[in-house]
């Protein structure tokens, strides 16, 4: 399964400027999802990070990562119309900035799953190097 952003916005509640994923490159519900985010120097939070230096700021990076996590979910049959939130974030490391120009390869793989409560790993890339990884905790509301 593939997705561009329109059809993102039928699985996401998310809207500018916060949905975050351009294309989902590959998905199995329920199970995992790979996307893209093409950083460009329009971004509306390089205003303030930071005027003279744009770095993506690394809670967005999550923040990608996360709705990635969340269109696998949503794409499961019981769980389409419904809305993924955060439950939390361990371990999340940040190995290099993103800036404008960067292509962030978004990937996360749901690795447990207890009723409403879901655990992902997640990573970010930029020409193939980890940009961030995490373990995402989400809850399906």
């Amino acid at each position: 399964m593939t997705f561009n952003s329109n059809e993102i916005m039928e699985i996401l509640p998310h809207r500018f400027p916060f949905q975050l994923v351009d294309r989902i490159t590959e998905c199995e519900p329920g199970v995992s999802a790979k996307g893209r985010k093409c950083v460009t120097v329009n971004e509306q939070f390089f205003c303030g990070h930071f005027p003279r230096r744009h770095v993506m700021p690394g809670v967005l990076i999550l923040e990608a990562m996360a709705q990635v996590g969340a269109v696998a979910i949503l794409t499961q049959e019981e769980n389409k119309g419904k809305v993924v939130l955060f439950g939390g974030v361990k371990n999340a490391r940040f190995r290099r900035q993103v800036v404008p120009g960067d292509v962030l390869e978004l990937e996360c793989e749901l690795t447990a799953r207890r009723g409403p409560v879901g655990i992902g790993k997640a990573v970010a890339r930029v020409d193939g190097k980890v940009a961030a990884s995490a373990e995402l905790t989400f809850a399906i509301d």
